[in-house]
């Protein structure tokens, strides 16, 4: 069966959905494609840190509701160091605050506008392929129950994560990648209790990193640095819980409050680029494009923001013929997402422990620490680059 489209979106997490809700505003057909169930993209935990700017954009766009009904504000970190909080006012800094909303919840919100737009999305494909990517007739094959399809398209986005397929079809005399992998994990908990604190908490520890994060009042997320080859079953709820308390609890009494743990895993920790981001009638977004360690909490809104741009850059080629948009694709989403990966990786130096950190190493980042802590200016720096730059 063939299917013809404007644009044929492969992926259907926040990037590939958004990106679709967007044209469909815009008047621009797409259709989405993705190899997981629908109930898979809707219930895997992934971030929780949106930007103002991200928010802006869901709410302008009809996507607003939901988040401000259960979106949380928050106005301020704090980081954790030498037994003592230190808190960065976010939005005493720079007029912004970011919001807690899991990722799940975007998914889901973004699922139900493109089914209540009559908008075609097909879960759970297989063999997808995409062909003639450098002509001006880009093709994208799948099976899905059983039954071949082509979906002939102007433009193919692939917005289908770190191992998707899009990325692959660039020839590789024309990609450039730039990839880091760290010593260390994350392992991640979401447990039944409230948030011990009212804003995320950022730790630096001899023992390793820790974050106090949430998932709304009663749900409380959290993680822990860990060796990146750990077997999270070695590790039980105890030993999670006692590792927190070593890690986050402080002198005066401040003890984190504990609650049963209903999911648990370990993530190892990259950062990861690709350019350019196009090629020929291929768009690349979101993780196909690009990977942070997530200590900089830019992942998620890095894909709103290329959508944006492409979405953008589409409606003009479509309405007046204008390509310049599509042709600096690339050029404006990498000027942000370098940004977005210096600030990544700079959260993530100064927070974490190295294995073979000295300590010389260790003498300089606790002067960092106290630097930020101390100085407006170098906290303003920091407060600037996590409430996120406002969208292009």
């Amino acid at each position: 069966m063939r299917i013809k489209t404007q644009v044929a979106i492969v992926g259907a997490g926040p990037a590939g959905l958004l990106l679709g809700h967007l044209l469909h505003r815009q008047g621009i057909e797409s259709v989405v494609l993705e190899v997981r169930s629908r109930e898979y993209v809707q219930n895997r935990v992934r971030a929780g840190v949106l930007e103002q700017g991200t928010v802006d954009l869901l709410t302008e766009t009809g996507l607003g509701e939901r988040l401000a009904t259960e979106g949380i504000p928050h106005h301020g970190i704090e980081l954790r160091f030498d037994d003592r909080g230190h808190r960065i006012p976010l939005t005493d800094l720079t007029g912004r605050p970011i919001w807690i909303y899991g990722q799940q919840k975007v998914v889901e919100d973004l699922v139900e506008a493109r089914l209540a737009a009559q908008g075609q999305v097909f879960f759970e494909v297989g063999d997808v392929s995409v062909h003639d990517l450098d002509s001006t007739s880009p093709s994208v094959r799948f099976r899905h129950e059983g039954e071949d399809y082509v979906v002939d398209a102007d433009v193919v986005a692939g917005c289908d994560g770190f191992h998707g397929i899009c990325r692959p079809a660039v020839p590789a005399d024309i990609l450039t990648t730039y990839e880091r992998e760290y010593p260390f994990g994350w392992l991640g908990i979401l447990a039944e209790v409230a948030p011990s604190s009212d804003e995320l908490i950022y730790t630096h520890h001899d023992r390793g990193f820790a974050l106090l994060s949430m998932r709304g009042p009663t749900v409380s997320r959290m993680y822990l640095q860990v060796d990146p080859h750990e077997d999270i079953a070695n590790w039980s709820d105890d030993r999670i819980w006692d590792e927190l308390h070593r890690r986050v609890d402080l002198p005066d009494g401040w003890t984190l409050q504990e609650g049963p743990i209903f999911e648990k895993g370990i993530t190892p920790m990259r950062s990861f680029v690709a350019e350019p981001m196009q090629y020929g009638r291929l768009f690349l977004a979101g993780d196909a494009a690009h990977i942070v360690p997530p200590t900089g909490a830019k992942g998620l809104n890095l894909a709103v923001a290329d959508v944006k741009v492409l979405s953008d850059a589409l409606a003009a080629w479509y309405d007046r013929g204008d390509a310049g948009g599509l042709d600096a694709y690339s050029t404006t989403c990498l000027r942000r997402v370098w940004r977005a990966q210096h600030f990544s990786w700079w959260m993530t130096s100064l927070l974490h422990r190295f294995g073979d950190q000295d300590p010389y190493e260790t003498r300089l980042q606790r002067s960092q620490l106290d630097y930020v802590a101390g100085s407006t200016a170098a906290a303003t720096s920091l407060a600037e680059n996590y409430v996120g730059l406002p969208l292009p």
